[in-house]
């Protein structure tokens, strides 16, 4: 009963029990840190290049993916290029009497401008509303083909998420093989400097997410 109304004696388990939030509040400021600066680096993952049965590209940021497709048929890393048709915004303008070539159409005028022959180029159906949607359309062109393997051509920041949804939607369908385009401007150092890249990066984040939860988040039609 002595001890009890010692303040020293009192002060002890407080003292101890301050020390302990400080030092997990420290570690997790700088583990969100590390995170925070090292995130854009994480997102970027390539795989070694391989020859492969087609090469695809997915749509967005044209022309750059295109751009890179062309560059590796030329050198000769596959016999064809594969894109993807988007549905929208055809089909709204579409309605309003508006007439829409589609990316599809681009992306072929761009490959062939870098030297691909027409007849080397193959659009896949049906049509796709987000990566979810390509990476099916990708694998059910290449199930017709034995141990079949793919070069997904996108940007850097989009790489992790193609290849895990590959993992996740096709396995046992063939091989893939991601690969960023070379002329992306994404600077995964110094990712945070430029809205551009800021987006990209939560972007990613969101759907890497959403892709680890079993996509429970669907797109909007």
């Amino acid at each position: 009963m002595a001890d009890a109304g010692n303040p020293a004696m009192v002060s002890r388990p407080r003292y101890r029990t301050l020390r302990i939030l400080s030092v997990v509040a420290v570690s997790g400021l700088l583990l969100a840190v590390v995170i925070f600066f090292g995130v854009g680096r994480w997102l970027v993952v390539e795989d070694p290049l391989v020859k492969a049965r087609a090469i695809v590209v997915l749509s967005g940021a044209m022309p750059l993916r295109a751009i890179e497709a062309a560059k590796l048929y030329r050198e000769g890393y596959a016999p064809e290029i594969w894109l993807t048709h988007s549905s929208e915004p055809g089909e709204m303008l579409e309605e309003m009497g508006i007439p829409f070539a589609g990316e599809d159409h681009y992306n072929s005028l761009v490959l062939i401008h870098e030297g691909v022959p027409a007849e080397a180029i193959h659009v896949l159906e049906p049509p796709i509303v987000n990566t979810v949607d390509e990476i099916k359309a990708a694998a059910a062109a290449l199930a017709r083909e034995k141990d079949g393997m793919v070069i997904f051509v996108t940007t850097k920041t989009h790489t992790r998420r193609v290849g895990l949804l590959w993992r996740r939607l096709a396995p046992g369908q063939g091989r893939a093989i991601v690969r960023a385009a070379g002329g992306d401007p994404f600077d995964p150092r110094h990712w945070w400097r430029t809205t551009s890249d800021a987006l990209d990066v939560v972007r990613e984040v969101l759907g890497l997410l959403n892709a680890w939860a079993g996509l429970p988040l669907r797109p909007a039609h």
